[in-house]
C-alpha cells in the first residue's frame, strides 16, 4: 500500500523472521557467533536467552542459513515445546528424515543412537535445535540432557542449542536441572538494542527494501528518538511501530514519519508512556538531537 509513495521495493518492517533483512549488532554478531562456534566445534549443549521479540528467532533462521551451505551438518529443528517426551523424539527423527510412527520410546532412542554413531564414524556434525525453549518441563529438560549421553570417547554425537525466554535461564537454575546446568558449554544472552543501534536498524531495514538516500528524509532522528523511546530497542516492537506509523504517514500522504505518528501508533499498541515519564520522554529526544545521531 505505502510502498510506492515510499519509493520501496518490499516491505521494510515485516514481522517475519528472514535473514535477508537481518541487521546485525554487535550483541547479534556475537551471539550468532557463539552459536556457530558451539556447533562446529562440537562444544554439546548451547544455550541462548533473551526477552521477548529480540531477535532470537531470526538468529537461529541465520544459523540454519549459514548450516544449508555445509553437507556435514544435519539439524533437527524444534519450535514446539509443549510435547510429551515420546512426541518430542518422534518429532526430532521425522526431522531427521528417519522413520518415527507407531514406534516405542526405547525404538525410536535406539534408531537415533545408530543414526548420529553413524554420522559421527564420518566426522560429520547433528545438531538439535529447540526454539522456545522455555515452554519444555523439567522432565522434558531432562530427557534432552540424557541424549547428550550418546558420545564417543573423545566428541559429543548429538550438538544441542536451546534458545527461549529469560524463564529458561530459571529453569536451568533449578535444583532439579543441576547436572544439565553442569554440561552448558556456551550460555549466552541476547539484549535489546541500544539508540545508536535502533537508528542502525531502522537505516538498514529501509535501505533493505530499496531506499536510498531519502531513508533520513523518511524517519528524521527525531522520530527515530520516539520509535527507541516506545520500542525500548527491541526489534519486533521497532518493526511494529515503523511499520504502523508509515502506515499513518502514507494515509496523510506525508513523505516523512513525524514523531506524534509515532507517539499515535505506541498509544493504539498501549505502548505509550504514562505515570508521568512524558519529562523522560523529552530528555531522551533531546539527548539524542545533541547527540547528532
Amino acid at each position: 500500500m505505502y510502498k510506492a509513495f515510499f519509493h520501496l521495493a518490499r516491505n521494510p518492517f515485516d514481522l517475519t523472521p528472514d535473514p535477508r533483512c537481518f541487521v546485525p549488532s554487535g550483541r547479534h554478531n556475537e551471539v550468532l557467533a557463539t552459536l556457530y562456534y558451539g556447533v562446529r566445534r562440537h562444544k554439546g549443549f548451547v544455550v541462548v536467552t533473551g526477552e521477548i521479540g529480540t531477535g532470537k528467532t531470526l538468529l537461529l533462521r541465520c544459523l540454519l542459513d549459514l548450516f544449508k551451505g555445509s553437507r556435514d551438518i544435519a539439524y533437527a529443528y524444534v519450535f514446539n515445546g509443549l510435547l510429551s517426551p515420546t512426541e518430542f523424539l518422534q518429532y526430532v527423527l521425522s526431522d531427521f528424515g528417519l522413520s518415527a510412527s507407531n514406534k516405542s520410546k526405547w525404538e525410536l532412542l535406539l534408531d537415533l543412537g545408530k543414526f548420529l554413531a553413524s554420522r559421527g564414524s564420518m566426522g560429520q556434525t547433528t545438531v538439535l535445535i529447540v526454539d522456545e525453549a522455555h515452554h519444555l518441563s523439567e522432565d522434558l529438560l531432562e530427557e534432552i540432557r540424557l541424549l547428550s549421553n550418546l558420545e564417543t570417547t573423545n566428541d559429543k554425537l548429538l550438538q544441542i542449542v536451546l534458545v527461549g525466554q529469560p524463564e529458561l535461564d530459571e529453569k536451568l537454575d533449578s535444583v532439579k536441572l543441576r547436572q544439565l546446568k553442569q554440561r552448558i558449554a556456551l550460555r549466552t544472552h541476547l539484549s535489546p538494542l541500544n539508540a545508536a543501534e535502533t537508528a542502525e536498524y531502522i537505516s538498514e531495514r529501509l535501505r533493505i527494501a530499496g531506499a536510498d538516500s531519502n531513508r533520513a528524509a523518511i524517519f528524521p532522528s527525531e522520530t527515530v528518538a520516539a520509535v527507541f523511546h516506545h520500542a525500548q530497542g527491541v526489534p519486533r516492537l521497532i518493526n511494529t511501530i515503523c511499520e504502523n506509523a508509515l502506515i499513518n504517514a502514507y494515509a496523510r500522504q506525508s513523505s516523512s514519519v513525524a514523531p506524534d505518528m509515532v507517539d499515535d501508533v505506541a498509544k493504539e499498541f498501549r505502548l505509550d508512556a504514562t505515570n508521568g515519564r512524558g519529562n523522560e520522554r523529552t530528555l531522551t529526544r533531546a539527548s539524542w538531537m545533541r547527540s547528532g545521531l
